[in-house]
């Protein structure tokens, strides 16, 4: 069903059998879904979405277009997740470094921004999936504020997906504000916080919420761009040379194939075969 111009899809009590059915028999899709064990998919999928303005070069058209372009990938990108039952999709969108692009570039991100929100709100909430932002959110504008913080209330009693959008956000940054909260506790309290790891991330943006087992970059960049520092330190990382704007299913499927390939061995070595006795 359609409304707006949306795929308006209904995903709750999904099985196996219902995935195939969303996917085209004999497809690419279809083959690739097969591959994947869904009793070892990742806790957390994070996605840098790059390579919108070479996409939109590459045809001709203005930049912001690529842009336009690319929010059908996220579409696609969040209803795939929840169509597999992931626990957490977070898809960078907008760096602290991208204030320097030109403003009318800027404006055009955050107009879509808007737009993207108000429109997928329902969708969002009919299908359970919690709608989050990490980063600075207080530096952006009122009127996009407004609107994020409204579906970030609306769905925080989601139990689902959480759809994590990176806004106004850095690594370092992350870091920074987490020791800056850090030393605020303390100070409120009067005497030091014992800190550990686990303490320390209790003071991230992303607190309480499992770090990235797969992190994803389109456009073939082999760089994590100030993108979850602290969280990725045991990340899978796959690059694709898709560009964001031609993102679909089948990508995260082969991301996905890849993963469930690797020996994740956290510092560790690699179990010593059994020999047999016989």
């Amino acid at each position: 069903m359609r409304a707006n111009g949306m795929v308006q899809y209904d995903l709750k009590s999904m099985s196996r059998q219902d995935i195939l059915e969303v996917t085209h028999e004999g497809s690419v899709e279809r083959e690739l879904f097969e591959q994947i064990e869904l009793d070892r998919l990742p806790r957390h999928v994070a996605v840098i979405m790059d390579g919108n303005g070479r996409w939109a070069e590459k045809r001709g058209l203005p930049r912001v277009e690529g842009h336009r372009a690319g929010i059908a990938s996220v579409r696609e990108a969040v209803e795939t997740c929840a169509r597999l039952d992931l626990p957490v999709l977070t898809l960078y969108a907008f760096s602290v470094e991208n204030w320097k692009r030109p403003k009318s570039e800027i404006d055009v991100l955050m107009k879509l921004l808007k737009q993207y929100v108000r429109l997928e709100l329902s969708t969002l909430i009919r299908n359970d999936i919690r709608f989050q932002v990490l980063g600075r959110l207080h530096e952006l504008s009122p009127d996009v504020v407004s609107e994020l913080e409204s579906a970030m209330e609306r769905t925080r009693g989601n139990r689902g997906l959480l759809f994590n959008i990176a806004l106004n956000y850095g690594g370092r940054a992350e870091i920074v504000d987490a020791c800056r909260a850090v030393v605020a506790e303390a100070l409120s309290k009067g005497e030091p916080t014992p800190l550990d790891e686990a303490a320390f991330s209790r003071h991230l943006y992303t607190a309480g919420v499992a770090d990235p087992d797969l992190l994803i970059r389109t456009s073939g960049e082999l760089r994590i761009s100030n993108f979850l520092l602290w969280q990725i330190a045991y990340a899978e990382i796959w690059v694709t040379e898709t560009l964001w704007p031609d993102f679909r299913k089948r990508d995260l499927f082969e991301a996905i194939i890849d993963f469930q390939k690797r020996e994740r061995r956290y510092g560790g070595i690699a179990a010593a075969p059994t020999r047999s006795t016989a």
